[in-house]
């Protein structure tokens, strides 16, 4: 991949993965992804923001050597997680004068994940400087953006933050910015709900820290860079706020049809009150959009069937994923089967300690439901109208 420009002196060398389709083996990358290093050259010193995945190893060298850049002075480690440093040690063969620049949980991170050694190490903290000569570099501590040891590292001259993991996304492009903001939208969202929701509280935080910056332009770890920060960060601030939607989400799984006839009556009964409504069939479900639709829905309902006295394992990934992701959802419920008994109904509940959340009466019936279960359905439909009512989301 070409190096390419963003402002003078400062260029991204990163590389493109256009056929990676799962992370940490566990995210879908329906856009594969990139892993966005920038080069910074100043007047005296050359520094190199995060590196790349090992699996691109190579590529990123070649890139790299291709930058007509001879000596590189630091790396600067803005995360310890692999997809960014995994390449350090590579630089540092490459570029054996280079030093490692991070804080002091990242190196520790480093040394036990790379093995680097103690020496190539400059610790830096929070708001502390770096002279490239005529280009600053500014660090600013991000604890549990992600990581624990996540920092940005912003560029003064050029009012360039470079925002690790935070405001990026999962997409491999071909443009260097983010031109087709509505594509762009979607794809932060997802990296949004898959990777950053659960620490939204500090996110809320990181925000505010930020803002005094006066950013021009955003350059994330992954996925385009944008040269209209406002665009990413009120969809932050949207995301991260306790505003809610009127929206159910409906996770399910349907072992013989019995849980299948509740979901279709009760999805048809909250879109007549008014009440939007995302069925998600969990066994043919993309966790990922599970994931963005769990962002601003204002309740989440359960679909499961009783398998072996529990839950469908289908519905306890689902009920796990909600409560790792701690979405700002005001209310849940189950909705589900049984034929002779179980605790699956205690199982899920018990399952989602981490959302702060009002448990709306659940409804669990036995066998094929009959005139008094849909009439239960109804009944649990109506409750969510007027919980919705209660937050003004539903008129």
């Amino acid at each position: 991949m070409a190096v390419r420009e963003i402002r003078p002196g400062v260029s991204w060398v990163g590389v493109i993965d256009w056929d990676r389709r799962l992370f940490d083996e566990l995210i879908p990358l329906p856009e594969g992804t990139s892993y966005n290093s920038y080069l910074v050259k100043g007047s005296e010193k050359t520094a190199l923001i995060d590196t790349a995945d090992p699996s691109k190893e190579k590529e990123y060298i070649e890139n790299l050597k291709n930058s007509g850049i001879n000596r590189i002075d630091f790396v600067i480690s803005n995360h310890a997680e692999q997809d960014h440093s995994g390449a350090i040690p590579a630089v540092l063969k490459a570029y054996p004068e280079a030093k490692v620049v991070t804080n002091p949980k990242c190196r520790d991170m480093l040394k036990d994940l790379l093995l680097i050694p103690d020496e190539k190490f400059i610790t830096v903290n929070d708001a502390e400087t770096l002279s490239l000569g005529n280009k600053t570099l500014e660090f600013i501590t991000a604890a549990w953006v992600h990581w624990p040891e996540t920092m940005f590292t912003y560029l003064r001259e050029d009012k360039i933050l470079f925002s690790c993991d935070f405001l990026g996304s999962h997409l491999a492009s071909s443009g260097l910015f983010s031109t087709d903001e509505p594509h762009v939208y979607r794809s932060a969202k997802r990296y949004y709900a898959e990777i950053m929701m659960p620490f939204r509280a500090n996110i809320k935080k990181h925000l505010e820290k930020i803002g005094s910056l006066q950013a021009d332009v955003i350059a994330p770890s992954h996925g385009t860079v944008h040269k209209n920060p406002k665009f990413i960060l009120d969809a932050y601030r949207d995301w991260v706020s306790d505003e809610v939607k009127n929206e159910v989400v409906l996770p399910y799984v349907s072992m013989h049809g019995t849980t299948l006839a509740m979901v279709s009556h009760f999805t048809d009964r909250l879109l007549e009150k008014g009440i939007a409504v995302k069925p998600f069939n969990l066994t043919k479900t993309d966790i990922g959009e599970l994931a963005m639709a769990l962002v601003d829905a204002a309740t989440v309902v359960i679909g499961c069937p009783t398998v072996l006295a529990g839950p469908h394992p289908a519905a306890v990934y689902a009920a796990y994923l909600a409560n790792a992701l701690r979405p700002k959802t005001k209310f849940a419920s189950v909705i589900g089967s049984f034929s002779w008994g179980g605790r699956m109904l205690e199982t899920i509940t018990g399952m989602l300690s981490n959302l702060k959340v009002e448990l709306i009466e659940p409804v669990i019936i036995k066998g094929f439901p009959r005139d008094e279960d849909y009439k239960a359905l109804d009944r649990l439909v109506d409750t969510i109208a007027e919980k919705h009512k209660e937050l003004a989301i539903l008129k």
